[in-house]
């Protein structure tokens, strides 16, 4: 399912992103941009959970200088000579410690832009080898929480919600997916929309 999900060639990934984008998010590099975005990848692993597919997420520690409390997927930014997929895989490995060799990569996602830090992520997506669940080592330093989430809970519309959210000085309506006491937004829940999507259509429910 997941494999055909991701070799949909006429599918519009960014469609699929922009269902959880927040209203006033510019989603495409201005053309007359400075210079290049900083590039990087995240991954998006896929295992089985009593008998269900879940994916993982991780939740920043709220004392770290950036991007604190912060609910994301393993990832960070390219180092030189790096290709994408060793970016993810090495961050992946740093941040929960589940290295390379326990993963087998089925595709990728729609690369998306974040204007605020002038980021451009590209979305990996693999299983873990024996497709049963890692046992996760986190980074304590740097990861507060593992966050484990039912593929089935989050295609549940009822996990799709929005609330009224103060950002640079507006109130806004923000789409977010809850996944327990968590609240997923962003980019992050742009790029679960698409696999979601992507999901949907393969199971005939677009």
């Amino acid at each position: 399912m997941v494999k055909q999900a991701l070799a949909l060639g006429d599918f519009d990934g960014r469609s699929a992103q922009l269902k959880m984008a927040p209203i006033f998010r510019q989603n495409m590099r201005p053309p007359d941009g400075a210079g290049q975005p900083r590039v990087g990848s995240v991954l998006i692993l896929l295992y089985r959970l009593s008998d269900e597919i879940h994916l993982v997420l991780t939740r920043r520690r709220d004392d770290m200088r950036s991007h604190a409390g912060q609910i994301s997927f393993p990832g960070g930014k390219q180092e030189p000579k790096e290709t994408l997929i060793t970016t993810a895989l090495r961050e992946t490995e740093e941040e929960i410690g589940i290295t390379p060799d326990q993963l087998i990569i089925v595709g990728d996602l729609t690369p998306i832009y974040i204007m605020p830090s002038d980021f451009e992520v590209h979305p990996f997506v693999a299983w873990h080898h024996d497709r049963q669940r890692p046992i996760f080592h986190p980074a304590t330093h740097e990861v507060a929480e593992i966050i484990e989430a039912p593929l089935a809970h989050l295609l549940d519309p009822a996990t799709r919600r929005e609330e009224m959210r103060e950002l640079r000085g507006h109130n806004l309506l923000i789409p977010f997916f809850a996944i327990g006491p968590h609240k997923v937004w962003g980019a992050t829940a742009m790029i679960m929309s698409e696999l979601l999507e992507r999901v949907k259509t393969v199971n005939g429910n677009p």
